[in-house]
């Protein structure tokens, strides 16, 4: 149960992060009030509304099926990352974008230490299976423990140049895309390491569990670009 309370009060961290960024990147960018209160709104309803889909999803039993096709990429992955292509798209040329400050969106990612710290914890209460966990191949903590490192060097130290946020941003991507396979193949693909059943305990189809598919994991993916279409915006 408190392995529960501690990935549902993660997602409103992050959920509560997310709209406070957002807030500033609306603010500078809006002189109208009317307009500011109304997309803070749909900044907030959206991510509340997508926190209820989640949920009745998960409460329906599905993604507790690990049969292929892959339901929680179907249900959760996909659409999340069908929305961040489509509204990183749209928005690439706003000026909102570029009213964040850069720093923000390269320290956001160190939430994925708590992430990582919360699976090692998970794989004990039989939520999770070890092979995701930075004991087994999951490497995702290095990226946020370098986080607040790159951040410093380039941002207060000036011993990197800003260029690295990129290169940073990119290789986040690939370590991120490193993780699904991890997770997918440990359902479906037992044979790489050596079994022959799904290894994922069924409790990692259950909220708040899924939010790691549904919510935290594309989160991550979107700040990411986000922190790269913002850091080509202002001249790298």
């Amino acid at each position: 149960m408190i392995l529960a309370y501690a990935y549902f009060l993660l997602t409103l961290l992050v959920m509560i992060l997310l709209i406070s960024i957002g807030s500033v990147a609306i603010k500078r960018s809006i002189s109208d009030r009317k307009k500011i209160k109304l997309k803070i709104v749909l900044l907030t309803g959206g991510l509340l509304l997508w926190q209820i889909y989640i949920y009745i999803v998960a409460s329906t039993g599905i993604l507790q099926d690990f049969n292929f096709p892959p339901k929680f990429v179907l249900f959760l992955v996909l659409p999340a990352f069908i929305f961040t292509g489509i509204f990183i798209g749209l928005n690439r040329k706003k000026n909102w974008i570029t009213q964040i400050p850069e720093q923000w969106l390269i320290y956001f990612q160190s939430f994925r230490i708590i992430v990582e710290t919360l699976f090692v914890f998970s794989v004990t209460e039989g939520v999770l299976h070890n092979n995701v966990t930075i004991e087994g191949y999951n490497y995702d903590m290095i990226m946020g423990l370098s986080a607040p490192i790159i951040a410093y060097l380039v941002f207060n130290a000036n011993w990197l140049p800003r260029r690295a946020l990129l290169l940073w941003n990119y290789l986040g991507l690939v370590v991120l895309a490193s993780v699904i396979f991890v997770f997918t193949s440990t359902i479906f693909l037992p044979e790489i390491y050596g079994e022959t059943t799904n290894l994922m305990p069924k409790e990692f189809g259950a909220y708040p569990y899924v939010t790691v598919a549904g919510f935290l994991m594309p989160v991550a993916v979107f700040m990411h670009i986000l922190s790269i279409v913002q850091l080509k915006r202002n001249g790298l």
